[in-house]
């Protein structure tokens, strides 16, 4: 019942900022069309408004959890129109903050203790609120001669873990009507959006896993004059609740105040693109929400200027294969190798084997080649990069998540760079610093410490070695070579010959009943008839419509993938 009344409002919603349109053709549209007497008409001011702003209102209206729907929805630019991931992105940290004292009992269920035991200070009026938490100012007690410290407390929206459970399951219904009668199901991949979402939410909801991803990025750039990831105070963190060093700064998108502060940003810019470049093929850990609210400028420092990171609910990583066909990709594109990214797409198995790589040769050209008709400063990447991903899709592309990921940061980190600087040359500046780290990853030095790092598993292994490599080698002599398969390919293949068994038997069984028609036959038309249809008939009947059966085509049931 109240997944019905949430779907009813949800339709109220959708109606009253004429958003019904984007569900025509659909079971849907139907029902909209009855509630729509029921909901007062739109104004001329919102059915003026853009489509994309007319979304965004929406889902403010809707709540936290379609707010951070419409932020995630925002990141995929290869489904989401580009007007209205622009205006999606807005929705970041506007959201109404929730009251204050039931922050303070949730932070003090959480620890275990009074706040007024774990911290001297607490302000119950938040400093940020968003869709999944709000932060709270605190200060922590002096300790074994340390002074009183500023913190902040990031404390989850009561019910949150409740409502995301309910929201999500009416948003995979949803998807599923979608998906099922939509045109376009097949470019919107709405059940794959809402996973997304789920998967995402899930990491957002522990405060602890966002603490534990602060703690390594801090670790891999302590000290570093060119990022600041704030400190985890462990001793108050949960699940429900993280605690962490208090920073000041800049917003990044903030150029008035940058100026102001004597910020030099053309440095600031450079500095921008060289850390996530970095922080993607050097440490394979990447601030993945680093819109402008997430990231500020350390505005003590205005000749050697440093970024802040905040938020840690979104980190990306990608497998060893893919760190590797993306940089080698990337140092494709600024060498205009179109045939070397056509191959790449393929060795790294984002595409079958059976693509032609002439065709997607072409295709990338016709993708690239108009991009460099410009200046370097006015090249995308990350729009190179999307345009190429959305071109391969044509050709069977099979594209992993994180990748997606990583395209929506780099279209974040292009943003803010160019902000600082819109002359920003982002080519330039992210070549040198792929070429050194590609150089350091793969050079001998850093194969000799890998090979360092495992020796005591090679090590521990090794007496085996011996024994296995005999039993080898006895089996190719003798013709007892054992091949073990574990596939779906290798479960169809048995399934297929289960069926073939089947339908062998009833072939036999068809056939033999075809055999001793013809002997009844004989004995029947040698001796009087028993019956006023003879026996054989019968039998010949059953037996020719099962040896027919039996041999007749199946329809493959399974579904392809």
């Amino acid at each position: 019942m109240s997944s019905l009344l949430r779907a009813a409002r949800i339709g109220r919603v959708l109606l009253r900022y004429r958003l019904d349109a984007l569900l025509d053709d659909t079971p849907a549209e139907r029902w909209l069309r009855l509630m729509r007497p029921f909901v007062p008409r739109a104004s001329a001011e919102v059915e003026a408004m853009p489509r994309g702003v007319r979304l965004r209102m929406a889902l403010q209206e809707l709540g936290p959890i379609f707010v951070k729907f419409g932020q995630i929805l925002s990141t995929r630019r290869d489904l989401v129109p580009p007007d209205v991931a622009d205006e999606l992105a807005l929705l970041q940290d506007r959201v109404a903050p929730f009251d204050g004292e039931a922050a303070r009992r949730i932070v003090e269920q959480a620890l275990g203790r009074p706040v007024s035991e774990a911290f001297t200070a607490f302000d119950t009026t938040p400093l940020a609120s968003a869709s999944i938490a709000q932060v709270h100012a605190a200060v922590l007690a002096a300790t074994d001669g340390a002074p009183a410290r500023e913190v902040v407390v990031k404390v989850l929206r009561p019910g949150i873990e409740r409502q995301v459970a309910a929201d999500i399951a009416l948003l995979s219904n949803i998807a599923g009507i979608v998906d099922r009668t939509h045109p376009s199901a097949d470019k919107i991949r709405p059940r794959e959006i809402v996973a997304e979402i789920r998967h995402t939410l899930a990491a957002e909801l522990d405060l602890q896993r966002e603490g534990a991803n602060a703690s390594v990025l801090r670790r891999f750039w302590l000290d570093s004059p060119d990022l600041y990831v704030p400190e985890v105070i462990w001793s108050h963190t949960a699940e429900r609740a993280l605690t962490m060093e208090r920073v000041h700064g800049i917003p990044s998108d903030d150029i008035v105040a940058l100026d102001a502060a004597g910020i030099d940003r053309k440095a600031l810019a450079a500095k921008g693109v060289r850390v996530f470049y970095t922080q993607v093929f050097r440490d394979n850990f990447f601030h993945a929400d680093a819109h402008a609210g997430n990231i500020w400028v350390d505005a003590t420092r205005k000749d050697n200027p440093r970024f802040i990171a905040l938020d840690f609910g979104i980190m990306g990583q990608l497998s060893s294969e893919d760190q590797y066909y993306l940089a080698e990709n990337f140092m494709a594109i600024f060498n205009r190798d179109y045939r070397r990214i056509a191959e790449l797409h393929v060795q790294a198995g984002w595409m079958p084997s059976h693509i032609r790589i002439d065709e997607l040769e072409a295709a990338t050209r016709g993708v690239c080649e108009p991009y460099f008709t410009r200046p370097l400063s006015e090249i995308s990447l990350a729009e190179v990069l999307m345009k190429l991903f959305r071109t391969a899709q044509r050709y069977e592309l099979t594209l992993q998540p994180q990748l997606i990921l990583l395209q929506k940061t780099l279209l974040n980190i292009e943003g803010v760079g160019r902000q600082l600087d819109p002359k920003l040359d982002i080519w330039a500046v992210a070549r040198p610093v792929l070429e050194r780290i590609l150089v350091e990853r793969y050079s001998p030095q850093r194969l000799a410490a890998e090979f360092r790092k495992r020796l005591p598993e090679l090590i521990t292994h090794a007496p085996d070695m011996p024994r296995l490599l005999h039993a080898w080698l006895t089996q190719q002599v003798e013709g007892r070579h054992e091949l073990q398969m574990r596939s779906r390919d290798l479960a169809e293949l048995a399934r297929v010959a289960r069926e073939g068994q089947k339908r062998v038997v009833a072939a036999v069984l068809g056939t033999g009943l075809l055999i001793a028609a013809a002997v009844l036959y004989a004995l029947e038309a040698a001796g009087p008839r028993l019956l006023s249809l003879p026996v054989s008939a019968w039998i010949a009947g059953i037996g020719g419509l099962w040896a027919l059966l039996a041999a007749w085509p199946r329809r493959d049931k399974t579904r392809r993938r």
